[in-house]
């Protein structure tokens, strides 16, 4: 292993962590709707917990309200209940095949909790990142220790090594604040 491919492996990493870090945000509800909320939701199909995508089509009908439309007669008291049970706060409706999930508008307590949320998967997100650059520069010090490379090249690794942990602390930081201002939009 050279330090080209621990830093190629640390780049690979900490772009997972941030793709993570996204797919964690976008499950937080705002007072939008969007069809991706729905996607924890699992609705049982014939003895198998199935996301609700897997069993009906998802799509907006406008900013406020979510269409589910099952693809078995069946499944519309199904999916109903795994919705209504769901942590998520929501209260489907039933009109014929057609269940309609309308966002409730979110109190100012709530907003603030979602923030403390947003921030406390910021603070993971940062702490796997700081991994990740331990990780690598202990790597670093193994390859010194065996003498592959110089102390320089350690030294040069360290520090490439710490400007990408920076920027992607920077990235997530960014992430959070325009979430952030999602959340706080009215």
């Amino acid at each position: 292993m050279s330090i080209a491919d621990i830093k190629k492996s640390l780049e690979q990493k900490t772009l997972k962590s941030i793709d993570s870090f996204k797919g964690d945000l976008s499950k937080i509800r705002t007072g939008r709707a969007h069809p991706g909320i729905l996607d924890q939701v699992q609705v049982d199909y014939y003895g198998s917990l199935v996301p609700i995508s897997q069993v009906a089509n998802v799509t907006l009908i406008d900013a406020r309200n979510i269409s589910v439309q099952p693809w078995e007669k069946g499944m519309g008291a199904k999916i109903e209940k795994a919705i209504r049970e769901s942590d998520l706060g929501l209260n489907p409706a039933s009109q014929g095949d057609l269940i309609r999930v309308p966002m409730p508008a979110l109190t100012e307590e709530r907003r603030k909790d979602l923030i403390k949320i947003v921030k406390s998967l910021a603070e993971d997100a940062k702490v796997a990142v700081r991994n990740l650059r331990r990780d690598a520069n202990e790597q670093a010090k193994r390859l010194l220790k065996d003498k592959e490379i110089t102390e320089d090249e350690d030294r040069r690794s360290t520090d490439d090594v710490q400007k990408l942990t920076d920027r992607t602390i920077v990235d997530i930081d960014k992430l959070v604040q325009a979430k952030e201002a999602e959340i706080l939009a009215v």
